[in-house]
C-alpha cells in the first residue's frame, strides 16, 4: 500500500505559518515571539539538508525494519483501527526515544541539534539533526514492525507525528483550554520541554500526547514565575550549520581520546550528557540537585552542556 508523505504535503503549510508568526512578531501582534535572522536561517537550513542523509539511508533503515517486520507476532493490516493504534503506539514509542535522548549522550548527540537555537518560534521546529541514523535512532520504532504494523502505516504515522509537533514551537500561543492542556502536547508544554532553566530540564518529553508525560513522571508544567530560558546549557555561540550538526559528536570523541578505561568508554558513549569518570560531571541530575538546594530561587552558576 502507497501512503502519502505527511512532511511533504504540510511542507506549504509551514512556509505560510512562519511567515505569519514572523509578520505578527513585526507588527507587535505577537511581542513574546522573537526572530533573529542567523538563528533562523541556520534552522531553515538544518531543516532542509536534513533530508540530504536520509537520501542515502533511508533505503537501508527500510531493508532492516523488512528484515525486522519478518519475525512480527501478527499481520494486522491497513484497516483504520489499525492506523488509529498505530499512531498512539508510536507516540509511545517516540517518547521513550525521546527520553532516551536527553540521558543517554549517544542518542543526545544527534537530537542536541534540535535544541541549539536560542530562541522559540516556528523556524525552531526546522532545526533537525543530520545524524540520525548513525545514533540508530529508528531502532526505537521496531517494536511496532515487531507487533505486526505494516513499515509503510509505521512510516506515515511517524509523519503525522513530526506535522503535529511544528506548530507547537511558538511562543503566540499561550495556554489552551485545560482539557486538551490535560491530554495534548501544547507549545505551553513544549516550551518547558526546550528551556534550559533548572527547573525544567529534561521534562515533557511527549510528540503529540502529554498523557506519557503525566504517567511516568516527566511531566513539568510552564510556571509565569520562572519564564523559559531557550537553548543549551552551554550556548554554541555559532550559526554555522556543520558545527551545529556535529559538535557534540566531535566532544564525544575528544572525550574517548581521554577515556583510560572501558568505564570511561561506555560512560562518555552511553551516560548522561555531562557525565565524567570522577563524577564531577554536570548531568542534570547535577545541576537540578544543585539548583533544589538554593530553594530554585536561581540557576546555579557554572553550567555546562547537558540536555535541555
Amino acid at each position: 500500500m502507497t501512503l502519502p508523505n505527511p512532511v511533504a504535503l504540510a511542507t506549504p503549510v509551514f512556509v505560510v505559518l512562519i511567515l505569519v508568526e514572523l509578520i505578527a512578531a513585526r507588527t507587535g501582534r505577537a511581542r513574546s515571539v522573537r526572530f533573529e535572522a542567523r538563528d533562523s536561517l541556520t534552522s531553515m537550513l538544518m531543516g532542509l539538508l536534513s533530508g540530504v542523509p536520509g537520501a542515502f539511508t533511508g533505503s537501508v533503515v527500510v531493508a532492516l525494519g523488512a528484515v525486522v517486520y519478518q519475525y512480527r507476532l501478527f499481520d494486522l493490516g491497513y484497516s483504520l483501527p489499525v492506523f488509529i493504534a498505530a499512531f498512539i503506539l508510536d507516540d509511545l514509542a517516540y517518547y521513550l526515544f525521546h527520553r532516551s535522548a536527553h540521558r543517554v549522550r549517544w542518542f543526545w548527540a544527534s537530537h542536541v541539534i534540535h535544541h541549539s537555537s536560542r530562541h522559540y518560534n516556528l523556524t525552531t521546529a526546522l532545526r533537525q539533526t543530520w545524524t540520525g541514523f548513525f545514533s540508530a535512532s529508528f531502532i526505537f520504532r521496531w517494536p511496532l514492525l515487531l507487533i505486526g504494523f505494516p513499515w509503510e502505516v509505521v512510516v506515515f504515522v511517524s509523519g503525522l507525528n513530526l506535522v503535529y509537533q511544528f506548530w507547537i514551537h511558538t511562543e503566540a500561543v499561550d495556554r489552551l483550554p485545560r482539557w486538551f492542556e490535560l491530554v495534548m502536547n501544547t507549545p505551553s508544554h513544549h516550551r518547558v520541554h526546550h528551556a534550559t532553566n533548572p527547573r525544567y530540564l529534561d521534562a515533557n518529553y511527549a510528540g503529540v500526547f502529554i498523557i506519557w508525560d503525566r504517567w511516568f513522571g516527566t511531566f513539568v508544567p510552564e510556571t509565569a514565575s520562572d519564564p523559559c530560558r531557550y537553548g543549551i546549557v552551554k550556548n554554541l555561540g555559532t550559526f554555522n550549520p556543520l558545527r551545529v550538526a556535529v559538535h557534540e559528536w566531535v566532544g564525544i570523541a575528544r572525550d574517548l581520546v581521554r577515556a583510560r578505561s572501558l568505564r570511561d568508554l561506555c560512560g562518555y558513549l552511553f551516560g548522561p550528557p555531562g557525565w565524567r569518570p570522577d563524577g564531577g560531571g554536570e548531568t542534570t541530575a547535577a545541576i537540578k540537585a544543585r539548583w533544589r538546594e538554593t530553594d530554585g530561587s536561581e540557576a546555579p552558576a557554572g553550567q555546562t552542556e547537558v540536555a535541555a
